[in-house]
């Protein structure tokens, strides 16, 4: 497994829509746990494949160990609103208050590509549907009011130099904080 660099704001790729799987391949099935050791590496709970420079309609996310593997997700019920503070791995260092559905049905392929439905609340509603919006070129700032997306937009301007070509290039300090699988303890 490999830690991926994460593109950020201003690169065309985060917001183009992402392209359906036909099928699970073996590169695929390492993209999945590239994706899993880059997401654990930024500290983050959810990683979708655009923010690492691809086009297909995948996502990970881990919640409280709880590890789901999204292909081709759609959410197909929801209810209810909530507000929650939300960040995004492609905008670091900006957070706001996104209202959105409080509980959502998602239905998706399994990395096995085996369908699944998810309903979730709370934090994985949503982790799913920030990670579902950037496999069809939405980012969280997208519903925000105009003020507070001005607001988040002045935020990330004041750093966006820290992330020349658009990457965002893990340190060696986050890497040395996230052990790799093989080196972890039993």
């Amino acid at each position: 497994m490999r830690v991926l660099p994460i593109r950020v704001l201003g690169d065309p790729v985060l917001r183009q829509e992402t392209e359906v799987v036909g099928g699970m391949t073996p590169e695929l099935r390492r993209l999945v746990d590239d994706m899993f050791e880059t997401m654990h590496a930024a500290k983050g709970i959810g990683l979708a494949a655009p923010q690492v420079g691809r086009r297909e309609r995948l996502a990970v996310i881990e919640i409280e160990g709880q590890r789901v593997v999204l292909v081709n997700p759609e959410v197909v019920a929801s209810s209810g609103t909530s507000k929650r503070e939300e960040g995004c791995l492609s905008i670091p260092d900006v957070f706001a208050d996104v209202q959105r559905p409080a509980v959502v049905r998602v239905r998706a392929l399994d990395a096995d590509f085996r369908p699944f439905e998810i309903e979730a609340g709370d934090l994985m509603s949503a982790c799913l549907q920030h990670e579902i919006d950037h496999l069809h070129g939405r980012l969280f700032l997208d519903h925000l009011s105009i003020l507070k997306r001005r607001r988040a937009l002045a935020e990330w301007d004041a750093i966006k130099g820290d992330y020349p070509d658009l990457r965002r290039d893990l340190s060696k300090e986050d890497l040395a904080a996230h052990p790799s699988r093989e080196d972890e303890s039993l």
